[in-house]
This record gives C-alpha cells, sequence and structure tokens, in this order.
C-alpha cells in the first residue's frame, strides 16, 4: 500500500515480539522489551531526527548495561521508523510499532505528529515520550504523551523577553499551519505584548507552501509601514517554522526592505543542514541575524554529557541539542522504571505513575528530568544558535542565551 509520503523502517535491532523470551548462561528468564523510535530521518527537521536515533543506539548499549548489572530480567531493544515530520506517516509507524508488540515509544519529534498519535497511544496502552514537541493544545493531564522538553509558553517568553530587551517594538509574527509552530506564534505574540510591546499577527501558511510570493510580498508591506512609524531597527519578523524556511529565505535573499530588519525563529530551525548548506538563504540568514532558540543544557554539566555528545557527533557528523540528548535521557527513565517495579507493564495507570516518579528522581544529559502535573518537562533555559561566518567557513553556534 502507498502512504501518502514513503514510510521506511530502520531496524536498529529487532525481534518478532515485543517480549522475547530467552535464557542466559545460569537459565534465568530474559525479557526482551522493544522500544519504538519515531523519528525524521530523510524529511524536514531530519537533523534531529538522526541525532535522536543515534542518542537512542548509544543509550540501548548502556542501559542494556545497566539492566544486567542490576540483574534484572529485562532487556531493550529498539525499533526505528521513519516518519520524515509526516502525520499520516506517523500514525501508521505507531500502528506498525503496536503490531511488534512496541509499550514505549520515543518520538515523534514534532507535536502535529504526536497529536496525530496520541489517542492511538492512549487506547492501546502505549507510553509515548516526544524529544520535540512543544505546543500547549498537547498539555494533557493523564494521557499517554509525555514530552521531556519544555513547552511553548516557556520558549515564547524567553524569546519576547530577548526581542524586548534588544530594543523591538513591534513584531511581525508568521508560522507554519502546524500545532507546534502555531503554538509558538500564539505564545510570542501574547508574551511580547506582555513584555510592552506590539505584535502584527499574519495568518499562517500551508505546510505544503514551497512559493512564497504572496508572504513575502505581504511581510515586506509590514516592514515598510512599521519601519515608518517605528524606525526600521525597532521592527522584526518571528518565523516558526521547520526547514521550508530555506524556501523563503532563498525567495527573500536580495529582498533589500526585508533583509533590513532582525529575524527570529522558533526551535524548529535549529541546526537546520538544508539552511546550512542553501547558500542565498543561509546568506540572508546571517545578513539578519537570525537566530532560534534550543532547549539548552544545565549550567551543572553531566559528567558524561561531553562523551555522549561526541559519540553522537562522530556517527551522525551533527552536534546533538537537548532534544536530541534528551532521547538518551528517556531510554535511561524507561530502562529505570521496568527495572524498578518489574510488574509495572500489566498496569497502564501505574505504569505511567512510575514512569514519572523515575523522571522527577532522574537527573540526566539535559539535566534534572522533572515533568509537570502534564508529563511535560517542568524547568529548562534556551540556548540562542545563528549561523555564523568564520572567514567564509559557516557553522550553527550559539550566539546567546535566555536571560
Amino acid at each position: 500500500m502507498k502512504l501518502k509520503l514513503l514510510l521506511l523502517l530502520v531496524v536498529s535491532l529487532s525481534f518478532f515480539t515485543s517480549c522475547e523470551k530467552e535464557h542466559d548462561k545460569d537459565n534465568d528468564e530474559i525479557i526482551t522489551l522493544n522500544i519504538g523510535g519515531l523519528y525524521s530521518i530523510t524529511g524536514n527537521w531530519s537533523s534531529l531526527g538522526i541525532t535522536s536515533q543515534a542518542a537512542m543506539n548509544l543509550a540501548l548499549i548502556d542501559v542494556n548495561e545497566y539492566l544486567e548489572q542490576r540483574g534484572s530480567m529485562y532487556r531493550l531493544s529498539t525499533l526505528v521508523y521513519d516518519t520524515q515530520l509526516d502525520t499520516a506517516s506517523a500514525k501508521s509507524a505507531i500502528q506498525l510499532a503496536k503490531n511488534k508488540g512496541v509499550r514505549f515509544v520515543i518520538g515523534p519529534q514534532s507535536s502535529a505528529e504526536c497529536g496525530a498519535v496520541r489517542q492511538f497511544a492512549n487506547d492501546n496502552n502505549m507510553l509515548v515520550i516526544s524529544q520535540g514537541s512543544t505546543a500547549s493544545s498537547l498539555a494533557i493531564a493523564d494521557d499517554a504523551l509525555f514530552r521531556f522538553c519544555p513547552g511553548d509558553g516557556p520558549e515564547g517568553q524567553a524569546m519576547s523577553r530577548t526581542m524586548y530587551v534588544q530594543g523591538k517594538e513591534m513584531v511581525i509574527t508568521l508560522a507554519r499551519n502546524d500545532a507546534g509552530n502555531l503554538g509558538l506564534q500564539t505564545s510570542v505574540n501574547a508574551a511580547f505584548v506582555a513584555e510592552g510591546g506590539q505584535v502584527d499577527a499574519l495568518a499562517p501558511y500551508a505546510v505544503t507552501t514551497t512559493n512564497f510570493t504572496s508572504v513575502i510580498q505581504q511581510l515586506r508591506s509590514k516592514v515598510q509601514q512599521y519601519s515608518t512609524t517605528y524606525g526600521v531597527d525597532q521592527v522584526a519578523v518571528y518565523l516558526a517554522s521547520f526547514d521550508e524556511c530555506v524556501d523563503l529565505f532563498r525567495q527573500a535573499a536580495n529582498d533589500t526592505v526585508l533583509r533590513s530588519v532582525k529575524w527570529y525563529g522558533g526551535d524548529g530551525v535549529v541546526q537546520s543542514a538544508a539552511l546550512l548548506n542553501d547558500i542565498d538563504a543561509r546568506n540572508f540568514a546571517v545578513a539578519t541575524s537570525f537566530f532560534a532558540p534550543n532547549f539548552g543544557l544545565p549550567d551543572v554539566a553531566h559528567p558524561r554529557l561531553d562523551d555522549v555528545a561526541a559519540s553522537i557527533y562522530n556517527s551522525t557528523g551533527i552536534q546533538p541539542d537537548a532534544y536530541a540528548l534528551s532521547v538518551y535521557d528517556a531510554m535511561w527513565v524507561i530502562a529505570r522504571t521496568v527495572s524498578s517495579y518489574p510488574g509495572v507493564l500489566s498496569d497502564f495507570t501505574q505504569l505511567k505513575a512510575d514512569f514519572t516518579q523515575e523522571a522527577n528522581q532522574y537527573f540526566g544529559i539535559t539535566g534534572p528530568v522533572i515533568l509537570n502535573t502534564n508529563g511535560d518537562r517542568a524547568v529548562g533555559s534556551f540556548d540562542y544558535w545563528g549561523i555564523v561566518d568564520n572567514g567564509g567557513t559557516y557553522s550553527w553556534q550559539v550566539v546567546g542565551k535566555s536571560n
């Protein structure tokens, strides 16, 4: 059967049942649990999908050693599905995972995908742990969805505070028409007004948009209007997007009006290889001092942070961010949960409670994993990432931090 987008199944270590029983040298029964991974490996926001898979593979080795040392009956295995950031593919993937008996899923990474799979997970007692979903519309108590990153509320507040401190009085906001990016736009709109600024929120563009001519015309008109009223230095554009920002930036590359103001972004574009490698789009980002926030790592680093990050970088060529590193932490919280409460898989309500308890007690690579009543990360700061020109060599670098 053909899907709207190709669904690729990438199997790291696969078994034909979720709990395959084997025997070790002492004839003790070992139960292998498949952990599903729903990542965008070849589609939009693939930088996070690729590093998430690498983090999962690395954690698999470490947690199985931990489980063996503890004498646990459980071992973990992984099944990774490429969703290409597409909601239909995510729904098909979680159904395939369920048919393999998967009880734990890490991902999907976008809010739109999480919204698409949430009810299926609830109905089938599957615990879903997203590393990148931020939409406040998915902050729901007692459901199957947990999120190991801060939501759009804290991110919008951090970005708004930064824009206001940098002297911006009028921000024109624009978003891709999906739950996560719309949530970020809404959060920024409210938070920037609360800071004392003004906002002009443009209508969202369709997820399939590649020709941004009409959007660019509208933005140009708005920038000209508000530059006259406020002064060009006090006007900015905020864009909540994924990799399609490359098309927008490329088409705006020679527009002197749009290049005259500073641009800010949402977390979905941070470390985008597509943006970095497109000369015209990259040059527009550099010319407008574009930067975007990413869930930041704590000031007191985990002692294994450098080793874990280096291992992921060496296998992918991409520097992992806190979203990707939270996949490593999610694997550990799963392992600690099933090890501490061996019979918990038979009671989904208790599983969610015990998983939350283990998360709240765990200091991981991304710092304290403390969840709120909706199962979302309760605390976090943000690093600001921009593309930097180092003598003709361009790279994503941290250019600031949230206040």
